[in-house]
């Protein structure tokens, strides 16, 4: 099975690089430190505490687990890695000086290698479920503690994975730690082979972030500036496949009912930023720009302003009174409803949801949030809640309390992790006492 696998990798490395490469074409940034994915980097100074998180979503989980291990361990460098350009970008931009940011090599024994040579990591941690059979391979070899964090598995993946069978066993087997978000991805994780006693429940790291402590006077400072006196809505982390397309009939059913609503509509990938403004403007629409407007350009009838920009999204949920977050209505699998739950504002969100299941169930259940199907039904639920200030405040409140209640994800992880870190060499050996 091993060496199905060592086949198939082989083979779609060089397909991956190339639609990599090609995305570079519309956004440079794929392009940049492009040998990262294949292990090549600077030597790591000092052993770091090394954090995957592959993407936005999972940045945003990890960004509380990594401020918690600076302070923790000072003298401890972080590393993070990351698959994609926005991940990358927005580590940067949330985590500053308190981590270096890389991306992760793909999964060929040689460049896996390489990465762990030059990164030298003392701890690995891996946020939600990246299971790569030749990194976690050489991470046991090596003696290199491993944590799945916020662990999840879908009953879709669990299948994929057993297709695999013993090397996916293996894989989640000796010396890996889970930490899984609920007790049925912990019965998943040591179906596929994970040790009864090194499976954790800890809880989903999503609901430990913290808001920043201006998003307040921001969003106030945000709704001041481009639609005082307005009603605005926000459609966040929208994809293409039809799903802008219902947004935007949607608004048009707002409009129709609510004069001067303002859509703040949010693409997911910074490199749609142009294609969204394109489209825009081939439907008719008077839009604005956020990285191009000034306020009283938003004022003079724009009826949708194009937020393209990286990091204000949250600030944006904060000026406006009803959100809908994307990824839902195509079949992406929907992105983070637990941002502007904790805003307190009624949320919004389509039937696509495999990527947070056990939070979307969490809101219906509560009252916080409301499932729509189409770009009517998106129109209808808005406009509704734009005219009912007391039901949007009853839901806001709803999710706010909701989040409050599920936190504590971030103090179970640490009390996994402290012992791996604080004993060293001694707790390694410990840890991976099978047999190699």
């Amino acid at each position: 099975m091993r060496l199905l696998y060592l086949a198939a990798v082989y083979l779609a490395a060089p397909l991956v690089s190339a639609m990599l490469a090609l995305r570079g074409v519309r956004d440079r940034s794929y392009w940049r430190n492009f040998g990262e994915r294949f292990g090549l980097g600077p030597p790591a100074a000092r052993s770091p505490i090394w954090v995957h998180a592959v993407s936005v979503g999972e940045v945003q989980a990890a960004t509380a687990l990594i401020l918690a291990l600076r302070q923790r361990y000072p003298e401890t460098p972080v590393l993070v890695t990351t698959f994609t350009p926005t991940g990358a970008a927005r580590a940067r931009a949330s985590l500053r000086d308190a981590a270096e940011v890389r991306f992760l090599p793909f999964d060929l024994p040689g460049s896996v290698r390489r990465f762990l040579d030059r990164a030298r990591p003392q701890l690995a941690v891996i946020i939600e479920t990246e299971l790569w059979p030749n990194l976690y391979r050489q991470c046991r070899i090596r003696r290199i503690p491993l944590v799945i964090a916020s662990a999840r598995l879908s009953r879709r993946s669990i299948d994929r994975y057993r297709l695999l069978g013993a090397l996916f066993r293996e894989t989640v087997g000796r010396g890996v730690v889970i930490a899984a978000q609920a007790e049925a991805d912990a019965e998943r994780f040591r179906a596929l082979g994970a040790a009864a006693d090194s499976t954790h429940i800890t809880g989903n790291l999503k609901f430990d972030f913290t808001l920043p402590a201006d998003i307040s006077d921001g969003g106030k400072r945000l709704r001041e500036h481009y639609a005082p006196g307005r009603a605005v809505w926000v459609a966040g982390s929208t994809h293409g496949g039809g799903e802008e397309e219902a947004v935007l009939a949607a608004h048009r059913r707002v409009s129709a009912v609510r004069s001067g609503a303002l859509l703040v509509l949010a693409p997911r990938h910074p490199n749609r930023f142009d294609e969204v403004a394109g489209w825009l403007e081939r439907q008719g629409v008077a839009f604005t720009r956020r990285s191009q407007s000034s306020a009283a350009d938003a004022r003079q009838g724009s009826s949708v302003l194009l937020l393209d920009t990286l990091g204000e999204l949250l600030y944006f949920y904060a000026a406006a009174d009803v959100a809908f977050v994307g990824g839902s209505l195509a079949p992406i699998g929907g992105h983070n409803l637990l941002e502007p739950a904790s805003l307190g504002l009624p949320v919004l969100t389509g039937p696509h949801n495999s990527n947070g299941e056990d939070v979307v169930r969490l809101l219906l259940d509560c009252g916080a949030a409301k499932i729509v199907r189409s770009g009517a039904q998106l129109g209808s639920q808005v406009a509704e809640l734009l005219a009912d200030p007391g039901l949007r405040t009853e839901m806001g409140n709803r999710g706010r309390v909701a989040v409050e209640r599920n936190r504590g994800a971030l103090e179970k992880l640490l009390r996994l992790i402290d012992p791996l870190l604080e004993d060293g060499e001694a707790q390694r050996r410990s840890v991976y006492s099978a047999p190699q």
